[in-house]
């Protein structure tokens, strides 16, 4: 019965916690609640992996309300797990569950003791939506679950005590609302025109339909409203001050989740519903996600070296890295696409330590603009070794995570004969070297100002998180079997389903 069941569990398991979250009074049974459930949805994400790789695509229908021969399209939700979602799954549970140790800490030094147990709500809330975002096969259902979590990070982002994080929680919800705006009216068009809900009966039926002006404009606005929850440029300004405002956890937790669950869905749709012809071809997608990568990648480049706070430096950066997956999507070939997968998933590890050890530094020393890092790496080693660990694999040397994706976006590049795209995104990592050792210098190079109080290391259950997060980067850029041999295979699946 459970296991039959586990295409669901892993969704259902934290939203129920949320509820209980939602009940208790004291911060540290919600984080008890939250922990466990966390790790029981990344067991099963662990577990619905190996499924697939011994019987291919999952499906689930909710209810039992399936696909009966008499009906010409499927009545019920359906849950569809196969080689891309699987690994994103793993990835974003894991994430949700490795952070869990840093936010105890964390977040009961950033909140009011009150606050706390709304936060693990808010938190599995998140969580529970990006997880069915990912699971489910149902275009509506795909849009209730972006509202379940975009809801409930607007109000988490809200809960810092800096008053600026609330006008960027404000800001995030009118860029946020309008994306999913689009993303619904788009989705109207198509059960207008088609009748079902269901991504793969859309699949098969939309050809009939696809030059239709309705079809073109549901494709213009799904598009758009996802590039607005993405964060491409020059939808980006959102981002940028939620990052840098929010609570430490929470800006780690978004940096590695949020965006990149968006940039599924969007590889989704376009692959798997509209088909490469359509979206390439018939409509200018690659000219315009190469263009609007190519000015990402260097505004946030450019923009993250003059960033005097710490944060909002890593979230200019996280444009421009967001650019070169926009970049390899815009390449339109299988090598494009499995370079866009495996930087999704390196992107989302490194950054999330990155912003991991910047929240344990704000912890012990008050703030995060460059100067408050001066000498640091004295009284803080094992915070700032991970951090430069963090830094190597965001700029791609080797022997880390970054390496791997960035090597791979080039070998898509040099495929295509794109020669000066390849001096770009060299030149955009001799960037990201500038605006890492900016830290680096300050907290190795510089002493502490005289007056300062004397600081240590950050507790251990924060060390425990950034350490899972450390290992997990020098881990896939030594062993790839699993981040890069995943995206080539969901990759070539995706590339060859998607030529109609």
């Amino acid at each position: 019965m459970i296991v039959q069941n586990l295409p669901v569990l892993h969704v259902v398991i934290p939203m129920v916690a949320a509820a209980l979250c939602a009940l208790v009074r004291k911060g540290n049974y919600a984080w008890l609640i939250s922990i466990t459930a966390t790790f029981f949805s990344f067991l099963i994400c662990i577990a619905l992996l190996l499924k697939t790789f011994d019987n291919g695509a999952i499906s689930y229908y909710m209810g039992n309300w399936g696909r009966p021969e008499s009906y010409d399209y499927t009545v019920g939700i359906e849950y569809n797990i196969d080689r891309l979602n699987s690994l994103i799954l793993l990835l974003i549970s894991f994430v949700g569950f490795a952070m869990l140790p840093y936010a105890r800490r964390s977040i009961r030094n950033e909140l009011d003791s009150k606050k706390v147990p709304l936060f693990y709500t808010l938190y599995l809330l998140c969580f529970s939506g990006l997880l069915g975002i990912i699971s489910t096969n149902d275009i509506f259902n795909i849009y209730v679950f972006i509202e379940i979590s975009s809801l409930s990070t607007y109000t988490m982002i809200a809960l810092g005590r800096d008053k600026r994080a609330m006008t960027s929680s404000f800001e995030y919800l009118i860029m946020g609302t309008i994306g999913a705006t689009f993303i619904l009216i788009g989705v109207g068009l198509l059960y207008m025109m088609i009748g079902t809900l269901n991504l793969s009966d859309m699949a098969e039926n939309i050809k009939s339909v696809e030059n239709t002006r309705p079809i073109e404009a549901a494709f213009a606005f799904i598009t758009l409203g996802l590039a607005m929850k993405i964060a491409l440029f020059p939808l980006h300004i959102w981002l940028t001050n939620a990052y840098a405002y929010a609570p430490s956890a929470v800006s780690a937790f978004l940096s590695s989740t949020a965006t990149k669950v968006m940039i599924y869905v969007f590889i989704r749709i376009i692959y798997s519903l509209f088909g490469l012809e359509f979206a390439f071809e018939h409509m200018p997608l690659a000219v315009i996600l190469v263009t609007l990568s190519i000015m990402g990648i260097i505004v946030g480049s450019v923009s993250a070296i003059y960033q005097p706070n710490i944060k909002r430096m890593l979230a200019f950066s996280s444009v421009a890295q967001l650019g070169y997956i926009a970049l390899a999507l815009g390449l339109y070939t299988e090598t494009g696409l499995a370079a866009a997968i495996v930087h999704l998933v390196n992107h989302s590890l490194a950054k999330g330590l990155l912003f991991l050890c910047v929240g344990a530094v704000y912890m012990r020393v008050g703030g995060v603009r460059i100067e408050y890092f001066a000498g640091v790496a004295k009284s803080m080693p094992l915070t700032m070794f991970a951090f430069v660990i963090g830094g190597l694999s965001l700029i791609g040397v080797p022997l880390t995570a970054g390496f791997i994706s960035k090597w791979y976006l080039i070998y898509a590049l040099i495929e295509k004969g794109w020669w000066p795209l390849i001096i770009l995104l060299l030149i955009s990592s001799a960037l990201a070297i500038i605006y890492i050792w900016r830290v680096v210098e300050a907290a190795y190079f510089q002493s502490r100002p005289k007056n300062a109080k004397k600081i240590k290391e950050a507790p251990v259950l924060m060390l425990v998180s950034i350490y899972i997060l450390a290992f997990s980067n020098i881990y896939f850029g030594i062993n790839t079997d699993l981040t890069l041999g995943l995206s080539i295979e969901a990759a070539n699946q995706l590339f060859y389903a998607g030529v109609k």
